[in-house]
């Protein structure tokens, strides 16, 4: 069995759970059933994809307990007639593929390729993405403008120009961001802003 042919299925809705295993039994797509969060964080999967029924913040708190575990699996989000909003926010939290309710094997089929391809490039680069932004989060608005500038290669006294505060203030922020970030110098921070996307 293949690492994608794992599909750990998260869904509240008992009777959803058991038609979507009734519909994958006997085709080699192994179903992992778990009714919520809460349950799947106790038995977190070693492998596998996840299918989560998009409803509430089920996706962004997914895409939070990969970052903070440091294990990223592929994520297919799902609901009965999603609006285009939610399939379009799904995606920016971090799913790979959206599929409607009720779907057949050859959609789950299809999502899971999609996720195969993406898994390891797309899955280092996303967990890269989501831990760097949790540091960026932990700044004030005044040390990600220092980093702004930091990235934008300026000095200590370009940035204070800039800001019209001290050099020396600036010293402070920086000091104070580096620490925060967890980087050791101004490179390893300008990278993390990156990978958080934040400067082009």
């Amino acid at each position: 069995m293949g690492h994608t042919d794992i599909l750990i299925l998260l869904d509240g809705d008992f009777r959803r759970r058991a038609a979507i295993s009734h519909c994958l039994a006997g085709t080699g797509i192994h179903v992992e059933p778990f009714e919520d969060l809460g349950e799947l964080s106790r038995n977190w999967p070693r492998d596998g994809v996840i299918l989560a029924y998009d409803e509430g913040d089920t996706v962004p708190r997914l895409i939070e307990r990969m970052t903070e575990a440091g294990n990223w699996l592929p994520l297919i989000a799902f609901a009965e007639a999603p609006g285009t909003t939610c399939v379009v926010q799904a995606v920016l939290h971090g799913a790979i593929d959206y599929l409607q309710w009720p779907f057949g094997e050859s959609e789950v089929r299809s999502a899971l390729a999609v996720a195969e391809e993406s898994r390891d490039a797309l899955g280092s680069a996303k967990l890269r993405e989501a831990m760097a932004r949790s540091r960026i989060q932990r700044l004030t608005p005044r040390e990600r403008e220092v980093l702004a500038g930091v990235a934008d290669g300026l000095s200590n006294r370009l940035i204070g120009e800039r800001l019209a505060i001290s050099p020396r203030t600036v010293e402070i922020h920086r000091a104070n961001m580096l620490n925060k970030m967890g980087a050791n110098h101004t490179s390893e921070a300008i990278r993390i802003a990156i990978e958080a996307a934040l400067v082009a």
